[in-house]
């Protein structure tokens, strides 16, 4: 980040003792305390919601960060640039484990907190945080297209490498799982009562562990949106870590639904996001919008990998698909 990060903290009615470059972030030490000096990609509306919203959050006992408004009452500060930042509360903690199941548990059960209170939300939500409808219908058809785009150019290679001779060995067990999760969320679009706020970004990253207990952070992706998506994305994660864990993955879904119960909806809009093959998606994506010339030993392992673990994530699949019979 190019920028002067004391003149911005100049806007603010607080004594700086020291500033250090943290990842993506400033973190400040201050006399208000540690706090975090972030980007902002949104508008000053999204801003404004953002801070009300951690504030109706914080009131009904879930403690997560604040925002701080400037000299002048606003939101965002701006360098002389017109880098637009957020200046908020930075916990001291260590991340969600991967491989400690309480920590799983812990943060999916946080997690499903947050999705009640962020439906019985009494602020009203704008328009700019509502996802259109069938948003991940649209983004999975896109991602169906650009899987289809690399196997055109893989089968046009004469002469392929180790990485395109498996991407063209595995794409027919992929592209069908993909294909058969795009066409039943054709018939399942989502209850319209269903969606909430969502967090938007719901990793082990964004779940830290404190000596005051358990906090989700960086709100800033905060979207109105079919809370699925959070529980789902959080799940891949942990399940790929894990390879696929059948007794983890129904385990970590049970520590959610102990405090959020799933309708059969849910259940099945969870079992098709969870069956679209992202990672081979991401793969290959990854590959195709790479440099040809030079082949990333890096995209053969995580191919590797996730066709290593196709068997478990199947018998996980089906496991998860019983709750719908």
């Amino acid at each position: 980040m190019y920028n002067q990060p004391e003149a911005v903290l100049e806007q603010y009615d607080l004594s700086v003792n020291q500033i250090t470059k943290g990842r993506g972030v400033y973190i400040c030490d201050t006399d208000r305390g540690m706090l975090l000096l972030t980007p902002f990609r949104g508008s000053k509306e999204r801003a404004g919601f953002l801070r009300r919203m951690l504030e109706y959050l914080q009131a009904e006992g879930l403690v997560v960060e604040q925002i701080y408004r400037t000299k002048e009452e606003e939101v965002l500060a701006e360098d002389e640039a017109g880098a637009k930042y957020i200046l908020k509360d930075m916990f001291a903690g260590s991340e969600c484990s991967t491989r400690v199941r309480e920590d799983m548990k812990a943060a999916l059960e946080l997690l499903a907190h947050f999705h009640i209170l962020g439906g019985g939300c009494p602020i009203e939500i704008p328009e700019f945080l509502k996802n259109e409808k069938n948003t991940l219908l649209l983004l999975y058809e896109k991602h169906n297209r650009e899987l289809v785009k690399v196997k055109n150019y893989v089968r046009s290679r004469k002469k392929k490498n180790e990485f395109e001779r498996k991407f063209q060995e595995q794409y027919p067990h992929f592209i069908e799982h993909a294909k058969q999760s795009v066409e039943k969320l054709r018939e399942c679009s989502g209850d319209e009562r269903e969606y909430r706020l969502c967090h938007g970004d719901f990793n082990q990253h964004n779940v830290l562990k404190t000596k005051d207990g358990w906090r989700i952070v960086h709100f800033e992706d905060m979207n109105y949106n079919l809370p699925v998506l959070d529980l789902a994305n959080f799940l891949r994660k942990m399940l790929e870590k894990n390879n696929w864990n059948e007794e983890l993955g129904m385990s970590l879904i049970q520590s959610y639904t102990d405090v959020r119960p799933l309708s059969v909806s849910e259940y099945r809009q969870l079992y098709l996001i969870l069956l679209f093959p992202e990672k081979f998606w991401k793969i290959a994506n990854h590959y195709y919008n790479s440099h040809k010339a030079w082949l990333s030993g890096r995209d053969i392992e995580k191919l590797d990998k996730v066709v290593a673990q196709e068997e478990a994530r199947n018998c996980f699949l089906e496991n998860l698909f019983s709750f719908l019979s």
